[in-house]
């Protein structure tokens, strides 16, 4: 009997974990920001117009590639800032915890390339909780490589009233090939654009 009652308190404990489960992630999906407007402002943004889509608790802001080549022996420097709106429903605390960013840099020798990215949320820079956004590429350097950062804003409180925001990333891209050999260059480049993962906290 007390096999049983065990196995039986196992499986209510199951049954309550996997409800538990299933509601967070209606809660999840169910979700939608009313809208989500994006806008790009800098010198080195690539054409085409930016599409933003939320499925779960991922927002995916997808561009063409964000790249830029240095000619030995050139140093090139070029930003693009993304704005996103985030017009938050009444009842809700919503708040951005990790972004993601891939890429790709090919720097030959006496070259380097630099990443820089900063967040800004409601009006304040992100601050950061483990790695650092920003990469430094040395001489050498050919690969891809992933940036997953998980960052600590404070939440748009949407509890009494619906709330507009913005959420912004603006990025720079350095390539250097003042000591590379005569006829090679530096690249650097952000492939697919940014993913960010938020919280959405029923009041």
């Amino acid at each position: 009997m007390k096999v049983l009652s065990t196995l039986v308190s196992s499986l209510t404990l199951l049954s309550l974990n996997v409800l538990g489960l299933s509601q967070v992630q209606a809660q999840t999906q169910g979700f939608q920001f009313q809208q989500v407007p994006v806008t790009v402002f800098g010198n080195g943004c690539p054409s085409g117009n930016p599409q933003p889509s939320l499925k779960g608790d991922i927002l995916s802001v997808t561009l063409p590639q964000f790249q830029i080549t240095a000619l030995a022996p050139k140093v090139v420097s070029k930003s693009c800032n993304l704005r996103i709106g985030l017009n938050v429903p009444k009842g809700y605390k919503v708040k951005p915890i990790n972004i993601k960013y891939v890429g790709f840099a090919n720097v030959p020798k006496g070259g380097s390339a630099d990443l820089k990215v900063t967040l800004v949320f409601q009006g304040k820079n992100v601050p950061n909780s483990s790695n650092d956004p920003n990469a430094n590429f040395p001489s050498g350097f050919s690969n891809g490589w992933v940036k997953n950062v998980a960052i600590t804003p404070d939440a748009i409180n949407a509890c009494a009233n619906p709330v507009n925001s913005v959420f912004g990333i603006n990025t720079t891209l350095i390539a250097r090939a003042r000591d590379v050999a005569a006829g090679q260059q530096t690249k650097i480049l952000i492939d697919r654009g940014y993913q960010i993962k938020f919280t959405f906290t029923p009041c």
